[in-house]
């Protein structure tokens, strides 16, 4: 499996394309670590040109979006190929984590969340 890893709009954009398996997990994992410890920017996972992803890849996704749940930071997915979506919602992981559609949608999720937050704390 081959990661890039961007910063664009205030997010971290980790771009993944090939295999997230069982052989290929434990790599990923350790490039996703710094960002679990001390999140300092929202965070991306763009899985448009993932192929494939096992119950491996779901537990670092999993652990991903529970570490970014206790931050001030987002986590988002987006781009999934249809057989990768399926593989979400049958483990029901589509219902606690945000997939969008496209990079784009994604980026303006984020600022979308973010101008909403900045509202609610105005209006306390």
């Amino acid at each position: 499996m081959k990661t890039e890893i961007s910063l664009e709009n205030g997010a971290s954009i980790f771009n993944l394309s090939g295999r997230l398996d069982s052989h290929t997990a434990p790599e990923f994992e350790r490039k996703v670590q710094d960002f679990l410890t001390s999140p300092t920017h929202h965070l991306v996972f763009n899985f448009n040109n993932l192929d494939y992803i096992s119950s491996a890849g779901l537990r670092i996704i999993l652990n991903t979006a529970k570490a970014y749940k206790l931050s001030n930071y987002q986590f988002i997915t987006c781009s999934m190929q249809d057989h990768v979506l399926e593989v979400f919602e049958i483990s029901g992981l589509d219902t606690f984590i945000t997939i969008c559609p496209t990079l784009d949608e994604s980026l303006t999720t984020l600022d979308t969340r973010e101008q909403d937050a900045d509202q609610e704390f105005l209006s306390t």
